[in-house]
Formats: structure tokens, sequence, C-alpha cells
């Protein structure tokens, strides 16, 4: 099977699972499973060509026939969108399975119309990211947009409506500020072609605005701060296998394609500015995140820390190429690929790990959980896995991206530019403030949610989720640990897409067992080495253990803690709020700020009830006045033409000589 018909049989099944759910939404377990079983063939066909094309090296390019006469239908996946595709298809496959369990109980009578917007949700991500024109583009982009936003409303609750009015409204400002971007590359290049993008004369000014229109654009849309307002809610709000899907990040690959591949990154400041609101969002996106007790918003607001991680690799990246130092340039947009495709993976399955729990006990506030390891002890192993590779604990993946990304800062100092040289042990020192908030934080979501006593009867009450939830999750559990550990394997396939970004030649970075930025002399990371010294220590201490007595020595015999000599009770143990205190008194002055835009949100949302009583009024001043002057115009026109029947057949047959003469005169003329 060639390239082209793998990728057009993903398509198919996409559209055919959507089709078929949409008409099969009276039996909605049926349509359920019609969507979860064409969406996990779809992905994993998709998987596959990503796969074989980064493995190869090779690209493909297919051309259909224009829907629109002034913009051609291609579909060119290389290595960047193979790469973005494969990022989606893994999320799709795990909640695909996933949702044989989650959304049959979540949608309920409306499963066929859930199953027909996710398919549509990941199609559209899929002909984004593997289209070669940007009318196309645009139109994909603003399915993706529209399927998601339905997705958030699907419940028709007030937070959801709430929460989806801000998520539109976003979504269709960063919108705006794409497309007049790409009218502008349009303009200089006199198509609508990527190809004919790059080759476009544009002046240095033009290209100034060409680049910050559109990191505005999909930096808002991938919620960096502040254009994140939108983040938290959303996620809040929406199915718990949707914000897995949106863990993607696809507004990630928008700023990649325009910054590097349209414009070329030929300005340093371009890189330094992406730097900078990537160093900026990922300390603040994690302590929003840390003084949160809803599970969801944490995780949301854990993302937009992620989205600032992958953007500080590829703010170094451009930098490196800006600045004529091509090695650089490729460790930092591997760094910054690579923590994309880990954010996808642990993000990912810590939101469907939240999912579960509340798939079981129905709420998302920490304070009503605790406990639950006994109760759902794979979905706590699954999230802690999560917890500890988001916190970049070793040898799990979010470790090696980070450690990349560490690399290439150190490298940036050493760069011409004394800007770049001054400010880039600064941004290595936010990225270590952001690692170690992030391990404060989701030690606290695993240890307030999955362990000390239980706080409510429903959680005492919980059990296991069903096996295709637990599926689903152990996909994304073998990811975290493959990509750690597996990382000599992957990081050089990373670099070549990176590589071939920027038309440059591969660089070396793993040799064996070991990983390293380009050369072994600046440092060396073997995480199959890691997870054996961790194995060894662990033996080492059991047999400790064992030597001064065994398990027995150290087990107490009531089960509750030791309170001081008082009498136990669940209330003294640390709660989310007793966590994120330290921190909210430390960073007050940020904390402020979160509210400022918090209220903003707040008041953007309330403008939504407004917006719909407007709607309603101005609907019947337009029926009264414009459709109902319209219908009675009609009624009487009519009526007056209802003169000319008079059902004589020889004066129907004057009208049709008298039309026949017409269109003669007509013609000839």
């Amino acid at each position: 099977m060639t390239f082209q018909q793998l990728f057009l049989l993903s398509i198919i099944l996409y559209v055919a699972g959507a089709v078929i759910s949409l008409a099969m939404n009276r039996v909605g377990k049926v349509a359920n499973y019609v969507s979860a079983i064409s969406t996990f063939v779809a992905a994993s066909a998709g998987m596959g060509l990503s796969i074989i094309v980064l493995v190869r090296g090779m690209t493909f390019s297919t051309e259909f026939s224009g829907f629109v006469p002034f913009a051609r239908f291609t579909i060119e996946v290389d290595h960047l969108s193979a790469f973005m595709i494969l990022v989606i298809s893994l999320l799709a496959v795990a909640t695909a399975i996933y949702s044989f369990s989650f959304d049959a109980q979540h949608a309920g009578k409306n499963a066929g119309i859930f199953g027909f917007l996710n398919n549509s949700f990941i199609l559209s991500m899929v002909l984004a990211v593997a289209s070669s024109n940007a009318f196309y583009f645009l139109v994909f982009w603003e399915i993706m947009t529209l399927a998601s936003y339905f997705l958030v409303v699907v419940k028709q609750d007030e937070e959801a409506i709430n929460s989806g009015f801000i998520y539109f409204a976003v979504a269709h400002a960063a919108a705006t500020a794409i497309i007049i971007s790409f009218v502008i590359l349009f303009l200089h290049s006199g198509s609508f072609d990527f190809a004919d993008f790059r080759n476009a004369e544009i002046s240095p000014a033009t290209k100034n605005l060409v680049f910050l229109l559109s990191f505005l654009g999909f930096g808002t849309k991938a919620g960096i701060v502040p254009f994140h307002i939108w983040l938290p809610r959303t996620y809040s709000s929406a199915p718990s296998t949707v914000s897995a899907l949106m863990s993607a990040k696809v507004a990630i690959y928008g700023i990649i394609r325009v910054g590097v591949d349209f414009l070329g990154a030929s300005v340093w400041w371009w890189g330094l500015t992406v730097l900078t609101f990537g160093a900026i969002s990922a300390v603040l996106g994690i302590l929003y995140a840390s003084g949160e007790k809803d599970l969801n918003r944490q995780l949301a607001y854990s993302s937009t820390e992620n989205v600032g991680i992958i953007l500080m690799g590829v703010g170094v990246g451009m930098i490196g190429v800006a600045s004529g130092h091509p090695v650089l340039g490729v460790l930092g947009i591997l760094a910054g690929l690579y923590h994309l495709l880990n954010h996808a993976v642990f993000k990912g399955l810590l939101f469907l790990g939240t999912g579960s729990v509340i798939y079981r006990i129905g709420t998302k506030n920490m304070e009503e959980m605790g406990g639950l390891a006994k109760q759902m002890p794979w979905t706590g192993f699954a999230f802690l896995t999560g917890a500890l590779a988001i916190s970049a604990i070793p040898p799990l993946n979010g470790f090696v991206s980070e450690w990349f990304l560490y690399q290439s800062l150190f490298m940036a100092s050493k760069s011409n530019i004394l800007t770049v040289k001054a400010l880039s042990p600064i941004f290595a020192a936010m990225l270590a403030l952001t690692g170690a908030i992030a391990a404060m934080c989701f030690v606290k979501a695993y240890g307030v949610t999955f362990v000390g006593p239980s706080r409510s009867d429903r959680v005492r009450e919980a059990k296991e989720v069903p096996m295709p939830m637990l599926a689903g999750m152990a996909i994304l559990v073998a990811g975290c640990i493959a990509l750690g550990l597996g990382a000599p394997i992957i990081a050089p396939y990373i670099g070549n897409v990176a590589s071939a970004l920027l038309d440059t030649s591969p660089i070396w970075v793993s040799a064996g067992t070991m990983v390293f930025p380009v050369s072994n002399s600046q440092a060396v990371l073997s995480t199959p080495l890691l997870i054996l010294l961790l194995i060894g220590l662990l033996v080492f201490s059991l047999i400790i253990v064992w030597i001064q007595g065994g398990m027995k020595a150290g087990r107490r015999i009531d089960s509750a803690p030791w309170a001081c000599g008082y009498s136990y009770s669940s209330r003294m143990a640390s709660t989310a709020n007793a966590f994120a205190q330290p921190l909210r008194v430390l960073f007050h002055p940020i904390y402020l700020l979160r509210n400022a835009l918090v209220g903003l949100g707040n008041k953007i949302a309330s403008y939504s009830k407004q917006a719909v009583d407007y709607i309603n009024r101005m609907e019947l001043i337009w029926e009264n006045n414009i459709y109902g002057l319209l219908a009675r115009g009609t009624v009487h026109l009519g009526k007056r033409v209802q003169a000319i029947q008079v059902g004589n057949v020889r004066v129907y047959c004057m009208y049709i000589i008298i039309t026949v003469v017409v269109l003669l005169i007509a013609t000839v003329r």
C-alpha cells in the first residue's frame, strides 16, 4: 500500500465514522462503538503512515481537484507534517479505546452526535497539518475550531455554554490575526500555496508584521500567557477525551510553519520573543496550576506551562538559525518537538486519569477525594506515571526533552548576540524554577487525590474503571516509558525532522544507549543506565530492610497515622489549598494578575447571556419587519400572478409562443 493510499484510507475512515455515527444517533451504544472503532483504525493507519515517513525520511504529496478556482487542494506530508500526524494519531488511538466505556456514559443519547464531532475534530487536525495551501488550511482550521467548540458545549449546562462562548470568541479573534498574516503572504506571492510563500519577495518590515500576527494568532490558540484565559475554563468543561485530544497542540505547528518554514526565522529577536513568551508562560502557568483544587483546571494551567516549555525550545532554535548557528537551531527545534510529543502523551494520560476519577466519583474537586489508590489502583498507577513524567522525573519522557532544552540554553549562552548571551542563563533558571514547582504541583495532585484518607462516601465506594478505559491509559503509560528509555533511538528521528525543516545536515545526538547535544564532551545522558541504577537502588534498599527484620519491622499495628498523641481525623490531612498556600504568599502579585485575568474571563462570559438575549430580540425584529414584509409581499404578488392562470389552453399556448420568441431574440442578439 502506497503512502497516498494509506493516507486516503485514514481520511475515508474518519469520514465514514463521522457519518455513520450521526446516522446511528438513535442507537446510542452502536453509534459509540462505530465512532470508537473507526477512530481507532483510522488513527492506526495515520500512525503507520507517519512512522514510515519519519523512518524512511521520505515525503509525499497528492493534488486533488480544487473546490475553488483560486486555490489548489494539495496534500503534502513532509517530515514536520508526519510528526504532527503521529502526535494526533497516538492520542486518537488511546482516546478511541478509552471512549468505548467513557463516551457511552458521557454522551448518552447523543453518542452519535458526539462521535460525529469527535471524528470531525481529529480529521480536521490531520488535514490542517497535511494541507499545503493556506486557503484549505484555514478551512480545516475553522472546522477544527467549530468541532471542538461543539464538543465543549455538548453537555449544554451553564458552565459549558459560558466556557464555550469564551473559547469561540478568543479562537476567532486569533483566527483573524492568522488570516491577515496569510493574506499578506498571498499578496506578495500571488498564490495561497505554501511553496510560493517560501519563495515570496517580502520586505523586512512586512516579514516582521507577518511574524507578529501569526505568533499572536497561533500563540493565543496554543494558550500562552496572557492570552490563556479561555484555556482553564474550556478544559474544565470539555469531556476528558476531548481535553486529551487538545493536548496535540496543533497551534505550535502553525508557529513553526510560518516563523521557521515560510519566513526562515531570519531575525534573531523573533526567536527571543518566542523564548520570552515561552519562559513567562512556563513559570506563570505552573504557578497558577499549583493554586487550583479542580483537577481539570490544574491540568489546563499546566498545559500553559508545557506550551511555554515547547516554545522555549522553538525560540532557541529560531535564534540559532538567525545567528548563523544551524547546530543550535536543530538542537532547539529538537527540544521543542520532543517536548510537544511528550506533552501530548503525559498530558493526555493525566486527562484520561482525571476522566476516570470523574467517571467513578462525579467530581473534579480534589478536596472531596483522597485514598483513591486503594479503590482504583490501576488508575492511580497510570496517573502517578503521568505525574512523574510531567514533573521531569528521570528516566521518563518529560525529563529527556527538558534535558535537551537545558543543553540548548547552555549552548545559546555562548551566542555572539550579547542580549541572547546575557538572558540565556536567566531562561535556564526560569526553566529550573518551573520544574521545581511542577514537582510540588503534581505531588499535590497525586497525594490529595489518591493517597491519604478518603474524604467522602463516594470515594470509599468507588471501584476501578472498565477495562477499555484502563487499556487507553495503558497505551499512554507505555508511551511515557518508551519515549524516556528509548531516547537514544527516538531522538535522532526527531532531530531529522528539525534538520529537514531547517534544510541542514542532521546532527549527532545519540550513540548506543546515550544521548548528547551534538558532542558528548558537553553532556551525556543514558536513560537505560538510569533505570538500571534506580532498580539497583530499590533492590539495595529492600536488602537492608530484610536484614533489619523484614517488612514486619516497620509495620504498624493500627492503620491510623500518628497524630502527636491526639485522635487522628481525616481533617488533619493536607489539602490542595494547604499545599498551595506557601506559593500563594510567596508569589502574591502574580496571583493577583491571575485573578484579574479570571475577572476578565468572567466578564466575557457574562456577555454571552446578554448576547443571546440581544440576538433573540434582533431575530424577532428581523422576523417581523423583514421576513414578515417579504412574506406579505410574496403572497400579494402570488395573487396578482394568479390572474394569468385563466384555464384556457389557447392562452397557455400563446404564453409558450411568446416565451420561445423572447428566447430566440435573446439568443440571436
